[in-house]
This record gives structure tokens, C-alpha cells and sequence, in this order.
């Protein structure tokens, strides 16, 4: 078993669910965080070279059999080469030692 985590903005909310549903993940958890990302590189238009960008995020998270995670992963990215955003859906795996 592996935890799966997503992060991702708002908008793809509902895409992510689907895909997640879709691919045999009935049971998971989300909750809203604020995306941050700093930009350090210094333009014309900002000079100051600090700008930050927040934005409205969503982090799943899934307890999810070994099994099913090549798939999850294909699908997502699947997903993210069809988007013409620069916000892409971000996945990860961890290895569960013990649960209950």
C-alpha cells in the first residue's frame, strides 16, 4: 500500500475526483491549501525581483494498493499534456510502513 498525494488548483477539482474514481480510488481525503510559488527572476515589469503567486490549491490524499498507482500515474500524465495551462496536477508516492 502507498499513500498517494495530488496537489493541484481549484479548477481541476473535479477532474481529479473522476480520475481518482476512475481508476478504482473510492476512499480519499482533500483539503483546500494556498499554492505558492516565488518567482526570483528579475524582468523589466519587476525589477524588484521578489514577486510571489499564490493561488487557491487542493491536496488529495489516498491510501492506494501498489497495484493501481502505474495507472493513476499515466493517467495524470495523460491529463497534463492535453492542458494548455501552465498549472499542471503534481503527484506523488509514499511508502507505508505500517497502518491500521
Amino acid at each position: 500500500m502507498k499513500l498517494l498525494l495530488i496537489t493541484t488548483i481549484k479548477e481541476f477539482e473535479k477532474n481529479v475526483k473522476n480520475l481518482l474514481v476512475n481508476s478504482g480510488v473510492s476512499v480519499f481525503s482533500y483539503t483546500a491549501v494556498k499554492g505558492y510559488k516565488a518567482d526570483q527572476k528579475a524582468t523589466v515589469d519587476n525589477w524588484f525581483a521578489a514577486e510571489i503567486t499564490e493561488s487557491n490549491s487542493l491536496m488529495f490524499m489516498a491510501f492506494v494498493e501498489e497495484d493501481r498507482i502505474d495507472h493513476i500515474y499515466a493517467k495524470v500524465s495523460t491529463f497534463n499534456t492535453k492542458q494548455e495551462f501552465q498549472s499542471k496536477i503534481h503527484i506523488a508516492t509514499l511508502e507505508i510502513e505500517k497502518s491500521i
